[in-house]
């Protein structure tokens, strides 16, 4: 047989989501294809007045079990699985009179939406299609022989090449094949995800499944000359890839990467709290009763950096708080909820980015961190911790206050997000200095030190300061001492903890073990 093209005569459709179906129907039969259907499907069609021949008159065999099975049936898949090229399976066809199916158009049960509109496990269960993907693995394995639809977007596909009455392509067969395998793939690891959720095992699994759908092509990834996209896994998790875009231009892979840090940082708190991220580090930070003091405090920790950079609020953006953030440039503004005159400030800006993403629940977290590797990926459980006061434990003879007990958990929550090694200085709930990213711990302190210096708007005398991971070396406490701040937090675990906590109370520095590292690499 000839299989560089293909005009089919007879299709087998199936089909959840009917959009565009009747139209893709009635084109088929207009040029003389029979239709063979299921139950609801082929209901659907013959109410838009399009005949149909039922699969139970194919199989000689009713629809069982409440629908549960309906085409595994020899007769349906040995008339999509036959190699037409051998005769010994167009023998086999013959000798038991099966009838080639040329086209299938089937998408599957819609079990995520049912996953996240039900709690049923009955109902979800109930969803899981097992009909479906054994026709749509068949065809697409046989495709030098068959055409398998699984979007309904390439209903024009198939008719555009039936309609030059050449039939469809080799090449279009095999691109609508590799399309349904990706389908199925993605299909069979959102119910895999859901098992794994429901039964939460202690380890992780010998195979992992990660779904995601694509929801937009990049212009470029990172950098101009690599390519990029961006894919969703869940259309219902806050933050930004899934935020409202209110204003401006389709977000890029850097700003999709920042937003996302900016969104998750003022997120771990509830007072109202401002961030300013540049190049996925936060370069100021504050939180206070009133969100207008909160923004004025974070600015200036830092505001050289600011420039360019992502803002992010954890409180409604009103007009108030609006005419504070046009003064600066800014690439994206990020915030639950956006007043309509706040709008019309931004609009003096047309090319500033507004994210909404409306307000994320205490208990709504991503539970995985996934990074790409050479030959596979690291993952990881999200760094969702936040200590509590009764959690730390003082080591020194000298107790911080209160009111540093309260800044070390502000920093502490601030430097999950600053790139490893991390330093935080922090007082009245305002980073005043930050370190980042440095190959040592003592150099993210000179770093954070002089940085405050050189700006001006902050002394660091009477700060406390946060370490993401324990001091092997006396330097950073030395330091951070001469600098002027009165305490610090850090994870502790050292060999030479005794040596630290010794030199910590000849400083007279207050230190609190949190028993949490908070590396961010």
């Amino acid at each position: 047989m000839n299989s560089n093209n293909i005009f089919p005569k007879r299709a087998l459709i199936s089909q959840s989501d009917k959009i565009g179906l009747t139209e893709f129907a009635k084109n088929l039969k207009q040029k003389k294809v029979e239709i063979i259907s299921t139950g609801g499907t082929a209901k659907y069609l013959n109410k838009n007045n399009i005949d149909v021949t039922t699969v139970s008159s194919i199989t000689k065999f009713p629809e069982i079990l409440d629908g549960r099975v309906k085409t595994l049936h020899p007769n349906i898949h040995a008339g999509l699985l036959a190699n037409l090229d051998l005769t010994s399976h167009i023998d086999t066809l013959n000798k038991f009179n099966i009838e080639n199916i040329d086209l299938i158009a089937v998408n599957l049960y819609p079990f995520e939406e049912v996953k996240k509109n039900s709690h049923k496990e009955e109902k979800i269960i109930e969803n899981i299609d097992i009909g479906g993907p054994t026709l749509i693995r068949a065809a697409a394995k046989n495709y030098k022989f068959k055409i398998v639809v699984v979007d309904n977007n390439d209903f024009s596909i198939v008719l555009d090449e039936m309609s030059n009455s050449k039939g469809v392509s080799l090449e279009t067969r095999k691109y609508l094949a590799t399309k349904a395998f990706l389908y199925i793939s993605n299909y069979d690891n959102l119910i895999a995800e859901w098992f794994l959720k429901e039964n939460e095992p202690n380890d992780y699994p010998k195979y992992f499944p990660l779904s995601a759908k694509l929801k937009y092509q990049l212009k470029y990834g990172e950098n101009p000359h690599q390519k990029g996209a961006v894919y969703s896994s869940d259309k219902d998790i806050k933050g930004a890839l899934n935020a409202k875009l209110l204003q401006g231009d389709t977000l890029s892979y850097n700003n999709l990467n920042d937003a996302d840090t900016a969104f998750n940082l003022v997120h771990e708190f509830s007072e109202p709290t401002v961030a300013i991220i540049k190049h996925a580090n936060p370069c100021g930070v504050s939180s206070d009763n009133s969100i207008e003091i909160a923004w004025e405090k974070a600015l200036k920790c830092d505001p050289v950096s600011a420039f360019g950079g992502i803002i992010s609020l954890n409180k409604k953006v009103t007009s108030e708080i609006a005419k504070l953030l046009i003064k600066i440039y800014s690439e994206i503004i990020i915030a639950p909820e956006f007043s309509a005159s706040a709008i019309k400030i931004f609009k003096q800006k047309p090319k500033l980015k507004i994210l909404e993403t409306r307000y994320k629940s205490h208990n709504e977290k991503n539970n995985y961190s996934v990074k790409s590797i050479n030959g596979g990926f690291l993952i990881q459980d999200k760094d969702n911790y936040s200590l509590n006061k009764n959690e730390l434990k003082t080591v020194t003879n000298f107790l911080p206050s209160d009111k540093n007990l309260q800044d070390m958990l502000f920093a502490s929550k601030v430097i999950k997000y600053v790139k490893s090694n991390a330093i935080v200085f922090a007082k009245n709930k305002v980073t005043i200095g930050i370190g980042a990213g440095q190959m040592s711990r003592i150099d993210s302190a000179y770093l954070a030190t002089k940085k405050t210096k050189d700006i001006g708007n902050y002394d660091l005398k009477g700060s406390v300061v946060a370490s993401d991971a324990f001091l092997p070396f006396p330097d950073t406490l030395e330091h951070i001492y001469k600098a002027g701040a009165v305490a610090l937090i850090q994870p502790g675990g050292s060999k030479k903890d005794p040596e630290i906590i010794n030199l910590a109370n000849n400083l007279k520095i207050a230190m609190v073990f949190s028993s949490i590292r908070n590396f961010n690499h």
